[in-house]
């Protein structure tokens, strides 16, 4: 039986339930007499259930599908008219960017769409031309390429650990804007997300990996000393954003403390941001909520705090 988009079986488990949802314990005979959305809420309560948090969930659940719908609706064009979009996620570690890359990939037609989470370069791209093993991951025709991590890693990581050299460094932050110009006059429909969090939020979301068996293999040693390393970061972040925030090319900030919003938020500012047209037909509105998602502007202070 489904209710509202909760799927309760015959013997009252809640079939999409996940570690941030309650079960709903409520059976087929409960539910017969739920006619309205204030009789669900009064068995809630009776059932001693999070009422607030279950339909906040339900609402997530709605909006993400009805968001995907319109991301399929997207990437429909963007084939038939064989486009090539590069949406770009940068943030500090455990923010939340592989995960709010698999909700806007979860419904796409895989053919057409491309995850690339590159591994530290080897010998051999050590010694090429910092940008060639984006340039060859870069998006074809009627493709949609997500980057989980890009050529940033030069603005911020790597300085900060000691991957690269001041001379590496600058020289990339000579070059970054000249290569993405190059590639808006080709044609390539670019976006940039930084997905933000505060420093307390990594703590909690660092000490949570390390207790779920599942998730101890995403700590990596630079995973380990970011805490320590929070304002090193800060401060080359900073540096980033003022040198290459440009008109053809604006970073997107995403305040993700709340993951399922920044989630929701950053499919709006996509569909918002990339033409296609039966947007105005889309079933909800698309237009992202300015206190989640926003450009990047010098006034903005507190980013990550």
């Amino acid at each position: 039986m489904q209710y509202n988009g909760v799927v309760v079986s015959q013997s009252g488990k809640n079939k999409n339930s996940t570690k941030d949802t309650d079960v709903l314990k409520l059976t087929q005979r409960e539910l017969r007499f739920v006619t309205t959305g204030k009789d669900f809420l009064k068995l809630l309560t009776k059932k001693k259930l999070d009422a607030k948090r279950i339909l906040e969930t339900i609402e997530y659940e709605r909006d993400l599908k009805l968001l995907q719908i319109e991301l399929s609706k997207l990437q429909n064009e963007i084939i038939k008219d064989n486009r090539r979009v590069a949406i770009v996620f940068e943030g500090r570690d455990a923010a939340g960017k592989g995960g709010t890359i698999r909700r806007f990939t979860q419904h796409l037609n895989p053919r057409f769409t491309k995850v690339v989470a590159l591994n530290k370069p080897n010998e051999v791209e050590k010694g090429q031309w910092y940008f060639q093993r984006y340039v060859q991951n870069l998006p074809n025709p009627g493709t949609i390429t997500f980057f989980d991590r890009s050529w940033y890693n030069r603005a911020v990581v790597e300085p900060v650990m000691g991957f690269c050299t001041p001379e590496q460094y600058e020289v990339f932050m000579r070059q970054v804007s000249e290569f993405e110009h190059m590639l808006f006059e080709d044609g390539v429909e670019l976006i940039k997300f930084w997905v933000s969090i505060s420093k307390q939020e990594q703590k909690k979301r660092f000490a949570s990996r390390m207790q779920n068996p599942l998730k101890q293999w995403k700590m990596s040693p630079v995973d380990k000393k970011a805490q320590g390393l929070w304002d090193q970061y800060t401060h080359y972040k900073e540096q980033m954003f003022s040198k290459t925030h440009i008109s053809f090319s604006p970073w997107a900030i995403i305040r993700a403390n709340n993951k399922k919003k920044a989630r929701l938020e950053a499919m709006k500012y996509t569909l918002s941001i990339i033409p296609y047209r039966d947007k105005a037909n889309a079933d909800m509105l698309i237009e992202p909520d300015s206190n989640i998602v926003s450009r990047y502007h010098k006034a903005i202070v507190h980013i990550d705090d």
